[in-house]
């Protein structure tokens, strides 16, 4: 937590000189960072289950957990709060493409099971994983392009609307030296998330809870702790665009730019990772991105929808805390 906090001061003070919109993608960058590092360990052990619990449940946690109490933090200090609302639609359409990515291939393989097509199902599975990893890919850097240069008035729209009700925040910090910053606490997380994966087992051992609850819950919501303190300090202070850029930012890079890596680097790499997920999984995803979509459409949020949101993921939680693990499947 005290790294979290370190993360949250510089990507604050990074985002009064940088902007709002290129703060928050800074913030999701250097908090995406942890469950990279982490996840290439693992793909490279050929721990895909691990890898691929873990980028869901980050997604899930980003995009739940985070957001909701962005909404009931700002929510309990503020009435209604506003933030741009094609912003949050054009993320949450990304995010329904995300969702589709993972739906195509639990149908197909379901599909080929069904029709008792085994002998080339696996390998049907990494060849359509494979390009819809490169198509995910290219769509996120259309995004940031989108983001960053041909539409940024859009992105920084809120902030223009805001000129001369607030004064400009005074920065401790150069923009080079929170970047140094962000660097530098961002390597000290990796570290210390290491730590974390390598006690797993003994986690699961003495705790009795399954690998899948661990990565899909637990160890989102350490990794995630950077995104979760800055999403909820900048709520309160009723920068929303930071918060929504930080939180739904955070689960879009996972959801189009981390996963899809991963695939292709097994690909590299030998290892049959893929984007053949669990159907319970699949279907937890979608409905998560449904309920999500549809409380962001509005641009305005408040401290009921944030309760919906972490209550979405509370059920979720105990969900998968009842849900068995299947170790016997490693290359789905």
């Amino acid at each position: 937590m005290p790294l979290a906090s370190l993360l949250s001061f510089a990507t604050e003070e990074l985002s009064v000189k940088l902007g709002q919109t290129l703060g928050g993608l800074l913030n999701a960058t250097f908090g995406n960072a942890v469950e990279l590092i982490v996840s290439i360990v693992a793909l490279r052990d050929g721990q895909i289950r691990i890898v691929q619990s873990s980028m869901l449940g980050s997604i899930l946690s980003n995009m739940l957990l985070v957001l909701g109490c962005c909404f009931l933090a700002g929510g309990s200090r503020h009435r209604e709060q506003h933030f741009n609302s094609l912003v949050a639609s054009t993320m949450s359409s990304l995010m329904a493409v995300a969702s589709a990515s993972l739906i195509i291939p639990a149908t197909l393989y379901n599909v080929m099971a069904a029709n008792g097509n085994t002998t080339d199902k696996e390998d049907n599975i990494l060849i359509l994983s494979h390009g819809t990893a490169i198509i995910m890919l290219i769509l996120y850097v259309l995004y940031l392009f989108f983001q960053l240069k041909t539409h940024s008035y859009i992105f920084d729209e809120e902030g223009q609307g805001e000129d001369g009700e607030e004064p400009e925040e005074a920065h401790i910090l150069s923009p080079w030296a929170a970047g140094i910053a962000l660097v530098v606490v961002t390597v000290m997380v990796a570290v210390c998330a290491e730590y974390l994966v390598d006690s797993i087992d003994a986690i699961v051992e003495t705790a009795h809870i399954s690998k899948t609850f661990i990565g899909l819950i637990l160890l989102p919501i350490v990794g995630n702790a950077a995104e979760h303190v800055t999403a909820v300090v900048v709520s309160l202070k009723n920068k929303m665009d930071l918060a929504i850029g930080v939180a739904m930012g955070s689960s879009l890079q996972i959801a189009l730019g981390v996963t899809p890596f991963l695939v292709i680097l097994g690909w590299i790499i030998g290892q049959p990772m893929t984007l053949h997920f669990e159907t319970f999984e699949t279907v937890v995803f979608f409905l998560s991105v449904l309920v999500v979509n549809y409380l962001i459409q509005d641009g305005k949020s408040n401290y009921l929808e944030g309760a919906m949101l972490v209550g979405t993921y509370v059920i979720i939680a105990l969900a998968f805390y009842v849900y068995p693990d299947q170790p016997g499947k490693k290359g789905f």
